[in-house]
């Protein structure tokens, strides 16, 4: 399921449904995955309530519990005014931000963790995102964008 509370340019409902399913298949994820696309104020809310920090951020995932059928992978939120502000810096669409965003959140529900895996989950998004046609990834820019340590 797709909930636009914000809505975006270019994007349908429709289209992002597709691409949810698209993701979905592409980084092995079996169950629905529901999908929350509202305002920056509501994503800072959501960060605050489940990560303890005060701030907003522009894709949250909520894993299914265990307990659940497998039926149901679990649940992404995302920031549509973040989206369109980094896609406008980024030279790209507020929708293909969106779609970056949902194959972030999808392989973070399939169990990667980028913090913590040793380039497993950056590697992996990069390969689906040139497969779904994405323009750069979010571990991506945010590795090219970090400061390099002197050595």
């Amino acid at each position: 399921m797709v909930i636009l509370r914000s809505t975006v340019s270019g994007l349908s409902e429709t289209a992002l449904v597709r691409f949810v399913g698209r993701a979905r298949r592409a980084a092995g994820l079996r169950g629905a995955v529901n999908v929350l696309i509202t305002t920056s104020g509501e994503l800072r809310s959501l960060n605050r309530r489940f990560r303890g920090k005060d701030q907003p951020t522009d894709v949250l995932s909520f894993p299914a519990p265990r307990h659940l059928p497998l039926s149901y992978a679990g649940d992404l939120a995302i920031s549509a005014d973040l989206a369109a502000q980094n896609g406008r810096k980024l030279g790209h669409s507020s929708a293909a931000e969106i779609k970056i965003l949902v194959l972030h959140g999808v392989l973070h529900l399939a169990g990667y963790d980028h913090e913590r895996d040793n380039g497993r989950m950056a590697r992996k998004e990069e390969r689906l995102r040139r497969q779904l046609r994405l323009p750069v990834g979010l571990i991506e820019r945010n590795s090219q964008s970090a400061p390099r340590s002197k050595r």
